[in-house]
């Protein structure tokens, strides 16, 4: 399965249709559109400002109304991914109902899921090489994605006995580790990535079922 780095964006695709470029409508979401659509392409470092100012239909002058450069309009595309990032998350989440388990297991479904329709965003929240110092507000909103992932964690080992419980941040960076590692696997179209016999969500289920299952013997005892 590919998770569709080489295709188009998906994200709004809806509002691109019929339209070439930018006309008279909203400059900073012509450009966000128009810098998605060069990530997909090209990667998240492989375009410059004045390359999405021609894809937004625009003069190079243009993107300077909304963004001081090529950087923050990264930023806030980076910004809007891990935004919906985290969105998806709660709701896969869903404060653990019916039980933690499985609502665990539709964080990681989720998590793979996003990566798989939205390629290019996900590419630049996690490829864009932006500092904080230069884009707190990407790290803030990456943040409180991570939080949904280690408040599920801290729930799964609230049901583990007290003696041998792993710290819940520690098992949110093995578990985020999986999923991430995963999802980029996959994200790989060519013909240099090894054939996989089992689908993004096969992998990681049995990944995390095979970790859980440590877990629980070191803790001397099973889920609730």
């Amino acid at each position: 399965m590919d998770f569709g780095y080489g295709r188009a964006m998906s994200w709004h695709d809806d509002e691109c249709k019929g339209r070439k470029g930018y006309h008279h409508g909203n400059l900073r979401e012509a450009l966000v559109r128009a810098a998605l659509k060069l990530i997909a392409e090209k990667g998240p470092a492989g375009f410059t400002f004045a390359e999405a100012a021609r894809a937004a239909g625009v003069s190079p002058a243009a993107p300077y109304r909304h963004f001081r450069d090529r950087d923050a309009l990264m930023a806030d595309v980076a910004r809007r991914g891990f935004e919906a990032f985290a969105a998806d998350l709660e709701a896969a989440w869903d404060k653990g109902r019916p039980a933690p388990r499985p609502s665990f297991d539709r964080v990681g479904r989720a998590y793979l899921d996003f990566a798989r329709r939205e390629p290019a965003l996900f590419a630049a929240m996690f490829e864009s090489g932006l500092s904080p110092a230069v884009a707190p507000e990407v790290r803030d909103a990456g943040e409180r994605a991570f939080a949904v992932l280690r408040a599920a964690c801290e729930a799964v080992v609230a049901t583990l006995p007290v003696k041998g419980r792993p710290p819940a941040l520690m098992m949110a960076l093995h578990i985020w580790s999986l999923a991430h590692g995963i999802a980029a696997l996959f994200a790989r179209g060519d013909g240099a990535r090894r054939p996989i016999p089992m689908t993004p969500e096969e992998l990681l289920e049995s990944a995390v079922l095979i970790y859980l299952s440590g877990i629980e013997r070191a803790a001397g005892g099973g889920t609730a």
